[in-house]
């Protein structure tokens, strides 16, 4: 009896000591039914591109064909009675823009597709959309043109005042690695300039984050902000008065980068397109999984290098 009853006592114990608790799976943690998010929450990256001031068209076709007369038309003063001389013509260059092909084949099994707390297909398009994007802004500024659209920080940079057709004029800081520690805006008050009058109504800067980190502290003569912040998506950022683009592929500021770019973008760069992503749904080619095969196609070019100038943080 007296040994019954400290069995009894033993096991009583024993269960006092080993409480059920959800931190050890075999204790109960099993019992607990985790609730999953309805949404799976993505890592934020800054969606800023080129497409947003760019010339955007959509095609149907393999390429796009822009004809660009970049010669100055002749043009003179006569009497009534001197006969009229030829006078210059326009000078055509014919800009093929290709289309290339961006793609991604994300797979996920049949069972996660039809049991996820979530639509997984849903989920996986719009992150294959955000991809895209990202991918494609970073061709529209530096892309080497091979398989991808070609960036226009690709085109040979030459200073401004010998600039020609073909190339990107620049204007330099004075500073290697940054802007003149004594009068820093005037760089960007030369850039300005640099650009032809008829393409400035129009005009943007173009520069990523960190480089606004550093353009956003500059003071007028009666040191008032330069950088006014935007009200909203419709109304961005001004510098100067011009409109402020943050595309996040442009390059940082450091010796001898272009790390602003001022120009009408409308005309200076244009980005062909296909108008929408295709997506195949393949279930049968890996069971048990599902693939999806995403595509897109899309080109850009310069089409104007008159209408584009870039700052080089180098001393010329």
């Amino acid at each position: 009896m007296c040994g019954r009853a400290t069995r009894g006592a033993l096991r009583a114990l024993d269960l006092g000591t080993k409480g059920m608790n959800t931190a050890v799976a075999a204790e109960g943690g099993y019992l607990v039914d985790p609730r999953t998010a309805a949404q799976v929450e993505s890592v934020l990256r800054s969606g800023g591109s080129l497409r947003a001031i760019a010339r955007v068209v959509q095609v149907e076709a393999g390429a796009y064909d822009v004809l660009v007369d970049h010669a100055e038309l002749g043009a003179g003063w006569i009497d009534e009675v001197t006969a009229v001389g030829e006078t210059a013509g326009p000078v055509f260059e014919r800009i093929s823009i290709p289309l290339h092909e961006l793609s991604a084949s994300p797979r996920a099994s049949q069972r996660i597709l039809e049991d996820a707390a979530f639509d997984v297909e849903a989920w996986l398009a719009e992150r294959i959309a955000d991809r895209f994007k990202r991918a494609e802004s970073a061709a529209f500024v530096s892309g080497d043109g091979v398989n991808k659209p070609e960036g226009f920080l690709t085109k040979p940079m030459i200073d401004n005042d010998g600039w020609a057709w073909g190339s990107i004029g620049y204007v330099a800081t004075g500073t290697s690695g940054g802007f003149d520690p004594n009068d820093p805006a005037d760089a960007l008050v030369d850039l300005v300039y640099a650009l032809g009058a008829d393409y400035r109504a129009n005009a943007a800067f173009v520069m990523n984050l960190k480089t606004a980190g550093e353009v956003r502290k500059m003071k007028d003569s009666q040191g008032r902000f330069m950088w006014v912040e935007g009200l909203s998506v419709e109304h961005p950022a001004r510098l100067m008065g011009y409109p402020v683009t943050i595309v996040e592929e442009m390059p940082d500021i450091a010796a001898d980068s272009f790390a602003i770019a001022f120009g009408d973008f409308g005309h200076g760069y244009t980005i062909a397109e296909r108008p929408d992503i295709r997506i195949l749904r393949d279930p049968f080619s890996a069971k048990p999984h599902v693939s999806f095969f995403a595509t897109r196609r899309v080109g850009g070019d310069v089409t104007d290098f008159a209408a584009i100038k870039t700052l080089k943080f180098g001393i010329a």
